[in-house]
């Protein structure tokens, strides 16, 4: 209510005191919008604690921009100068894409607060009911974006915060913040668990695991040991059988058990001994039944040790730790000989010898064959041999028919031979059938045979060597374009490069005139030496028009060379085979040569074959778009080379997805490369080469 004395004159003047009434409400109501209007601006200024006014920006985000690296349980945050209204942050406004998808989440804030905003600048705080301030949302500065499965290894993500979003006095982020991030590759570690000792007990949980992961594992002791204590090289790390850590590097754990009681040891050799019980230990008491089996050519002696006589089975009683040996006596030592294409003599002949005797072998070869080796259990060529008998023995006497030798040799060929035997008796006729590698010819014998016959037959009257003679056949096709300089890039752009996801490139990769932005995805590191920088995604070295000299000159002359190719490559006229295909060469077979199109060339997913010797060449000359389809897939035959294969093209280059591309394209504008495709050659462009998710490019 009013508490104000009412004058005489408003007494009086009905309308003086209806104005009066009006002005009371009119002039808080006013100052009220005009308030309202002030806050709706996005104005600076230099006051440190002012909110109203002031438009909302990201001063920070987790990861940061470019970030490598980043862990695959990532929450992705962004901070921003003031307090901003939850209620405008969601999934619709905090967006995380991994190329062209959406990343599924959920969005909240990090650090609610309940106090510390001035009441004077709260505009929520200017609204009253009473005396009582109408309640607000806390306000917050921090959001979280929590991915809903954990991010995908090695993988390029791009986060945004979309204009729009709001404080509490309703100022507007007034565009959007982006930024990008890459994932880390996904790291495993090794445990490997060992008993010691190897009888003592058993072991579970050993194998890979993600970094991070919680790994169980379990000893279990067999009987007569109890588990002891874990350790990792020399150091104790637990004394739980049941040992729980979380893993970050590989483990070798070892279980330690202890035997409990008595231990019998028995030593065999030449037989093996049973015991009953077959325990790794034993009670003081305890009685153990040995029982000797001896091996072939062997009988059971005697005992030793802490057990005499030759009591079998033998009865011990455990009163202490013991170490007893069973012993075997040799009864005859067998001695087999085997001999084909001759005979041993055995000298003594007998059909058992004692531990110790020798023996003489002498090999005598039929005729036509000579001794050559001993082999099984005797080596060398002794003649006659002598032969300790330790053991049983099995020896084999190898024998060689002696006959006519023909050697043949060929290089860049191979030669059949008709019949193909180690040797030949006097008088045989063998036939050689010579055939040459992709590339090459069979022109003529040499040695002790002459011409150039095929087949040849020869008449076997004396040992012989003999070479068939393969020369390089002249190569087919309009010839190698020159590229001069621009040869030394597997990719040179004017314009610029770009890839995205993980890409593998082996080779140089060059940008002029443009400078290092034109290097898109790369990431790229420079050297020292300011003249190239490397990337995770090349084998070789990127240039860009604005590194230290001679980078800039060095690349001006590659782009003119590779003008000059083009140039040069189109203006081949020789023997041209014009329109083939009405520019649709899918699932033909070419042969070296020139060929042009005065419009564009496809090649579906039927693939093309080019078929020639390794130094034969083949020109395309495009006067429009070269487009490959997906799964497209240039075959070479016959020893045909990429490098010897030039696609040019009067405007740009197409790739699809998964296509195995094999030459060079000289371009005049764009040069795309889809997902998953494979070249082996080079992309020379006078605008722009891009590169998609798991392309590879490798130098011819």
């Amino acid at each position: 209510m009013l508490n104000k004395t009412i004058s005489t004159e408003e007494k009086k003047s009905p309308k003086r005191k209806q104005r009066r009434f009006l002005g009371f409400f009119i002039t808080p109501l006013m100052t009220l919008l005009l308030l309202t209007v002030i806050m709706s601006q996005c104005k600076k200024d230099d006051f440190t604690g002012e909110v109203v006014g002031v438009c909302p920006i990201v001063l920070s985000t987790n990861p940061i921009d470019e970030a490598i690296n980043v862990p695959l349980n990532q929450v992705i945050t962004a901070t921003f100068n003031e307090n901003m209204d939850p209620t405008t942050l969601d999934t619709t406004s905090f967006v995380v894409m991994q190329g062209t998808n959406r990343i599924s989440g959920t969005v909240a804030s990090l650090n609610a607060k309940t106090s510390g905003v001035p009441a004077a600048i709260n505009a929520k705080s200017l609204l009253s009911q009473g005396s009582n301030p109408i309640s607000a949302a806390p306000p917050t500065t921090t959001f979280a974006f929590t991915p809903k499965t954990p991010l995908a290894p090695s993988t390029l993500y791009t986060a945004t915060i979309k204009k729009g979003v709001r404080d509490p006095m309703n100022n507007a982020l007034q565009k959007d913040h982006v930024w990008s991030f890459t994932s880390s590759a996904l790291l495993q570690y090794a445990v490997t668990l060992t008993s010691n000792p190897t009888a003592g007990g058993t072991t579970t949980g050993a194998g890979s695991f993600n970094i991070g992961t919680s790994v169980t594992v379990k000893a279990v002791p067999a009987t007569g040991y109890t588990f002891t204590n874990w350790t990792e090289g020399v150091n104790p790390v637990s004394t739980d059988a049941e040992y729980i850590f979380t893993i970050n590097a590989n483990r070798a754990l070892v279980a330690n058990f202890t035997a409990i009681g008595l231990i019998l040891n028995v030593t065999a050799v030449n037989g093996t001994v049973v015991k009953n019980p077959n325990q790794p230990a034993y009670n003081n008491g305890d009685n153990v039944i040995l029982t000797p089996t001896p091996n072939s050519g062997y009988v059971f002696t005697s005992w030793t040790g802490d057990a005499t006589g030759n009591d079998n089975p033998l009865t011990v009683l455990m009163n202490a730790n013991k170490n007893i040996t069973a012993n075997f006596t040799a009864i005859g030592l067998t001695l087999n000989v085997t001999a084909v294409n001759g005979v041993v003599v055995k000298n003594p002949d007998q059909p058992t010898y004692t531990n110790g005797d020798n023996v003489i072998l002498t090999p005598t070869p039929n005729s036509g064959y000579v001794f050559t080796s001993w082999t099984g259990d005797a080596t060398g060529n002794d003649n006659p041999l002598t032969v300790l008998m330790d053991a049983n023995k099995n020896i084999t006497a190898n024998f060689t028919a002696i006959g006519l030798t023909l050697n043949v040799t060929a290089v860049n060929g191979v030669v059949v031979k008709n019949p193909d035997q180690p040797t030949y008796t006097n008088g045989d006729n063998v036939i050689l059938t010579p055939t040459s590698n992709s590339g090459y010819e069979f022109t003529s014998w040499s040695g002790d045979a002459t011409g150039n016959d095929n087949p040849l037959t020869v008449l076997m009257d004396a040992n012989k060597n003999i070479t068939a003679n393969f020369t390089l056949k002249p190569p087919v096709g309009p010839g190698i374009v020159d590229l001069g300089t621009a040869g030394d890039f597997v990719i040179l752009s004017k314009s610029g490069v770009s890839v995205t996801g993980v890409t593998s490139i082996t080779g140089n990769v060059g940008v002029s005139p443009m400078d290092q932005t034109g290097l898109t995805g790369f990431s790229q590191i420079m050297d020292v030496t300011n003249t190239f920088s490397t990337s995770s995604y090349v084998t070789g070295k990127i240039y860009a028009a604005d590194y230290t000299p001679p980078t800039p000159a060095y690349l001006t002359t590659a782009i003119s060379d590779q003008e000059t190719a083009l140039t040069t490559a189109m203006g081949l006229t020789t023997n041209v085979i014009v329109d083939l295909g009405a520019g649709d060469i899918s699932g033909m077979t070419l042969a070296p040569g020139l060929y042009k199109w005065g419009t564009g060339l496809l090649i579906t997913n039927a693939g093309v074959t080019l078929d020639g010797g390794p130094n034969d060449t083949w020109v395309f000359q495009i006067s429009s778009d070269f487009t490959i389809n997906n799964n497209a897939i240039i075959t070479l035959a016959g020893g045909a080379q990429a490098k010897n294969i030039f696609w040019i093209t009067n405007t740009q280059a197409l790739l699809g997805s998964n296509v195995q591309f094999k030459g060079n394209i000289l371009a005049q504008t764009l040069i795309s490369v889809n997902t998953g495709t494979t070249v082996l050659g080079r992309f020379l462009s006078q605008t722009a080469v891009t590169l998609l998710d798991q392309s590879v490019v490798v130098k011819p």
